[in-house]
């Protein structure tokens, strides 16, 4: 009789660059499982800690820029926003949706992740973690090594694909059984276990608000330049962006659209480069302008010269400098 060659198990996992990331792959690499990882990109948040995972572990990567679908579940997460304008919930649904298109695909038998029970308080509960399989369309084939045997068993535990006893059971806040976990298998560079979401930060919340309320469709220029100076909110059609430091201006000037908006710069003193987005009317454009001048170093008592550049030409203004206590009731 022949010998029959059993078929390996291949599991692709959702990959942050974290260490409970990297825990998960190694503890189902150690049961002789072929993992492989895939992490995802938006302006949002960069797949730069997933690399040097990848690199550290061996396990390969697979990388997937995912901005436009991404944008269409950001406008309306059926679940809402946490504290700012993050929508975990949804993101952990859709990437696993993702994740497991690429995974029927390519022919893996099933998902893992990092995830911890309790270790984030609301997108870690069981009843987060639930929502996400139920929404994700597959369902009992998502499997969280770190805490598999806090869970109901998984398609893949229940096939035998999986030995159930050999993963663990963590749960809550605590970071010493990953820590622990991670000298056993000689893991000694792995980042700490903030959030690199951009979504999470307050003042680019804010402005990406602002921008939803105020534009139907985004771009990724509009999402990068949220990312540099100070945001002005002039009227619903207008906004100005100005640099805070020369890098920050060098910034802006890249990422500015010369065939659609204007900006504006001092004539005879140092100041910033100051994009406005959008169609500005007279009054709007004057007033952008006293902004800039109010940032810049020219002198207060008097009017300065501005030159506005944009798709219909140059002008200039004459304006007195708006001072920065001023223009703040404007900033986003």
């Amino acid at each position: 009789m022949v010998a029959v060659e059993k078929k390996a198990v291949r599991a692709l996992g959702l990959c942050s660059g974290g260490l409970d990331s990297m825990l998960a792959g190694l503890v189902l690499r150690q049961q002789g499982i072929d993992v492989a990882w895939i992490t995802f990109e938006t302006p949002f948040f960069s797949a730069d800690k997933a690399r040097a995972a990848a690199r550290q572990t061996g396990i390969p990567l697979t990388v997937r820029e995912i901005t436009p679908d991404y944008l269409r579940m950001l406008r309306n997460p059926p679940c809402g926003y946490g504290k700012h304008m993050n929508p975990c919930m949804d993101c952990h649904a859709l990437m696993f949706r993702m994740a497991g298109e690429w995974m029927q695909k390519h022919g893996y038998d099933f998902l893992f992740s990092g995830e911890v029970v309790g270790q984030r308080p609301m997108s870690q509960t069981k009843t987060s973690l639930r929502y996400v399989e139920k929404h994700s369309g597959f369902d009992g084939y998502i499997l969280r090594p770190l805490s598999a045997r806090n869970l109901p068993a998984t398609i893949p535990e229940q096939r035998g694909w999986v030995d159930r006893e050999r993963l663990l059971d963590l749960s809550g806040r605590s970071r010493k059984p990953q820590i622990q976990l991670a000298a056993e298998f000689g893991i000694t560079e792995y980042p700490t276990p903030a959030g690199g979401c951009l979504l999470t930060d307050p003042g680019y919340a804010r402005r990406l608000k602002d921008l939803f309320a105020h534009q139907a469709h985004t771009s990724n220029r509009d999402l990068e330049l949220l990312k540099h100076g100070r945001h002005f909110r002039l009227d619903a059609s207008t906004k100005i962006i100005v640099g805070r430091t020369q890098k920050d201006n060098q910034r802006i000037e890249a990422l500015h659209d010369n065939d659609a908006d204007i900006h504006l710069k001092l004539k005879d003193f140092p100041g910033p480069f100051v994009a406005v987005r959008g169609r500005p009317s007279p009054e709007a454009l004057h007033r952008a302008a006293a902004i800039c001048a109010g940032y810049s170093k020219a002198t207060r008592e008097a009017e300065v010269i501005v030159l506005a550049s944009g798709p219909d030409g140059q002008q200039t203004l004459r304006v007195r400098p708006v001072l920065p206590a001023e223009a703040r009731t404007l900033m986003i």
